[in-house]
């Protein structure tokens, strides 16, 4: 095995909306870098994702996590919260992407320490163009924590 060759990222994508989940991967296929994008559908899998717990228990850390904030069962207000009240997840960059533009939502991922917020587009095309500059920005220019906690 060439030891030279960097290990793909992990990215968990949380999105209820199969369309956009689909876009994302559209995205995310032709990377500069190498990645494995894991997809849930709603907020306790997400959790179950990141604790490794479940049908989950082979999942990989995440080294990023992309995250809606409306969600079925948990919001992604929810999971945002658990993740960084956790000292085993807190270190896991978490982008929300969400539709939401709502001064009230911005404030709040903020304050549950979200690493930044995204919204989405509802255009084809700029919603290619936000995800690929979430890639370039987060897989490109910066470094992500060690998948062991920080």
């Amino acid at each position: 095995m060439d030891t030279n060759t960097p290990k793909p990222v992990d990215i968990l994508l949380v999105e209820d909306n199969p369309g956009d989940a689909r876009l994302t991967r559209e995205a995310l296929k032709d990377s500069k870098i190498r990645n494995n994008l894991w997809v849930v559908e709603d907020g306790v899998e997400a959790i179950d994702f990141v604790r490794r717990s479940g049908k989950y228990a082979q999942a990989p850390r995440p080294d990023l996590i992309l995250l809606d904030l409306n969600l079925p069962r948990k919001s992604g207000r929810e999971v945002l919260a658990e993740i960084k009240a956790d000292d085993d997840l807190k270190s896991i960059p978490v982008v929300v992407l969400t539709i939401s533009k709502a001064d009230e939502d911005i404030c709040r991922a903020y304050q549950l320490h979200a690493n930044c917020y995204v919204t989405k587009p509802l255009d084809f095309n700029q919603f290619l163009t936000i995800t690929k500059s979430i890639e370039d920005f987060w897989l490109t220019i910066v470094r992500l924590p060690p998948k062991t906690a920080c």
